[in-house]
């Protein structure tokens, strides 16, 4: 089968970040089918090439978390126009899988489907436009009522959707209901974490030897609302918890306003290290005993299902988060983690004094993480699932797992 796969973010593990789609594509060309992915990059001309079985096209379309609106827009328009330009060059295609963010990558999932009567997958990692509309990212009327037509236009028309969390599922239910729609959440790639124990070496190396550490991964922008994690590193301060150390790693648009903050908040616990790939997250998490997963107060990010939160749970660390959701009830029910309410940071002392004192009581929550990451999460099914639905049931995979809802 040929594949046409649509994704604006396309990353390698060298390259870090979000690498779902690799592991898809790849997953896709291994089993045999010939993979096209059409991504942006920030460059000047188009170029190509050959990812692990993937045939990448590079499409030039400058993008920056620091964008304001309307530079976003034009970047997102920009790639759905160079996408349907492109898609003219390959002459036969079976089936387009497109995966959102942006919403916007369903337009060129349209066209090929009225143009050239190509059936798509849409995959659906957030809710758009329901995040950027309750953030007040979107307040126009106009701009709200088109979106959302046109987030129902593309469920409908498609031949499945792929949702990441339950939450999220029922979301799209609702919109379309005679589309089917398939729950295939995030990855934890377990055969490259390993369950990752704390490291004496870069210990050293971070300066954090005999210290707990709470470690925050990933994009700092007003979605993820570190100052959470500043509240909770106060409190921490406060009670006089000495033994427990934060690290923030990554970047974002927030990252200088956090690190000012905890500047002027005198934190004293809080180390900030740059972005890593998937080889330099794997040092971090060597010295991590606790995974810090942080969001936004708002109803539709409770259905999010972050990178981070199974990478840290292949790692086997305890995880630790902020939204009160799907997470929530999976973290808990497994206990392998704990949610934290953001308004009772104080709370938050007395949460992880058990495991920072109890070293017993946090490695049993730290095998039951690595043990749902097995059983539950595994690239292997998660990748096993999409080929099951592609090749319309010729692949089984080999374990069934029901997700709280």
């Amino acid at each position: 089968m040929r594949i046409l796969y649509i994704h604006q973010y396309f990353r390698t593990p060298e390259e870090g970040g979000g690498i779902r789609s690799y592991y898809l594509a790849k997953g896709m060309a291994d089993a045999g089918h010939h993979v096209d992915l059409l991504t942006a990059y920030q460059g000047t001309h188009y170029k190509k090439s050959f990812v692990d079985g993937i045939h990448v096209h590079y499409l030039p379309v400058s993008y920056n978390q620091r964008f304001g609106f309307l530079k976003r827009a034009n970047a997102f328009l920009r790639f759905v126009l160079l996408v349907i330009f492109k898609s003219a060059d390959f002459d036969k295609i079976d089936l387009c899988y497109v995966s959102s963010t942006p919403l916007t990558t369903g337009i060129a999932a349209l066209y090929l489907r009225w143009k050239r009567n190509i059936p798509y997958y849409f995959e659906v990692r957030d809710l758009w436009p329901e995040a950027p509309i309750q953030m007040g990212v979107i307040r126009n009327h106009f701009l709200k009522k088109s979106l959302y037509a046109l987030e129902k236009k593309i469920y409908r028309s498609a031949r499945r959707v792929i949702a990441l969390s339950p939450g999220a599922r029922e979301h799209i239910q609702k919109i379309a209901p005679a589309t089917p729609v398939s729950l295939i959440p995030n990855m934890a790639d377990c055969r490259f974490f390993n369950g990752t124990e704390k490291n004496a070496y870069h210990e050293a190396q971070f300066q954090v030897h005999d210290k707990f550490v709470i470690t925050y991964f990933g994009a700092v922008g007003k979605v993820n609302r570190l100052e959470n994690l500043l509240d909770v590193a106060e409190a921490c301060q406060q009670q006089k918890l000495h033994d427990v150390i934060f690290m923030v790693v990554g970047e974002g648009s927030e990252l200088e306003n956090i690190q000012n903050q905890a500047t002027a908040r005198n934190l004293s616990n809080i180390r900030f290290h740059p972005f890593q790939n998937k080889y330099g997250l794997l040092s971090i998490l060597n010295v991590t005993d606790a995974s810090f997963i942080s969001f936004a107060d708002l109803p539709v990010l409770r259905h999010c299902s972050p990178n981070k939160l199974f990478d840290a749970l292949a790692a086997g660390k305890l995880c630790i988060t902020t939204v009160d959701g799907w997470m929530k009830n999976l973290l808990e029910d497994h206990q392998c983690g704990f949610y934290t309410n953001p308004c009772e940071p104080v709370a938050f002392a007395g949460q992880i004094a058990p495991f920072v004192n109890n070293r017993r009581l946090l490695q049993a929550y730290q095998d039951n993480a690595r043990k749902l990451a097995e059983q539950a999460f595994s690239r292997k099914e998660q990748v096993g699932r999409l080929l099951n639905l592609i090749e319309e049931g010729q692949y089984q995979p080999t374990k069934a797992y029901t997700l709280p809802v």
